[in-house]
């Protein structure tokens, strides 16, 4: 058997991450702990008390829209008066035959129901998914990292 030279191994190599490439879903990358800090019009330290869901179908995607109820234990930054608030956030899954597509995925980490979590949250601005977020006075989540959990 013949022994592969340098230069086959390496366009095997690279045939081999564009095919899987094509493949593989594209994911936004998470921000940094800074680039949160000045994509977030308000960051908060809180427990969830509960989370709501709806389910909806959007072409071959399900889309679990989700609010956290969240009781606040500390404002690091932004004008939040309320000492219980409503963050919203998604899960999104490829429900389609076939291979998913390039684009957007769930929110990462979620937050579970009485953990404590840091929520760098977008009210009226841009929150990383949408070109000008939600303008009605509500508060979303900084897509897609803008969960964090506290050790307590």
């Amino acid at each position: 058997m013949k022994t592969p030279t340098r230069t086959t191994a390496l366009l095997f190599t690279c045939f081999f991450y564009l095919i899987s490439s094509h493949f593989a879903q594209a994911l936004k990358a998470p921000y940094s702990k800074q680039q949160l800090e000045q994509i977030a019009t308000d960051i908060v330290v809180g427990k969830v008390q509960a989370i709501y869901s709806r389910t909806e179908r959007e072409g071959k995607y399900e889309y679990v829209h989700k609010v956290a109820e969240v009781k606040i234990e500390k404002i690091e930054k932004g004008k939040v008066t309320d000492e219980l608030i409503y963050v919203r956030y998604f899960d999104r899954n490829w429900i389609g035959k076939g291979l998913i597509p390039p684009g957007g995925a769930s929110y990462s980490p979620q937050p579970n129901n009485g953990g404590t979590y840091r929520f760098y949250l977008s009210r009226d601005a841009y929150d990383g998914w949408s070109l000008d977020g939600a303008q009605d006075g509500g508060y979303n989540v900084v897509y897609a990292n803008g969960i964090q959990p506290v050790e307590e």
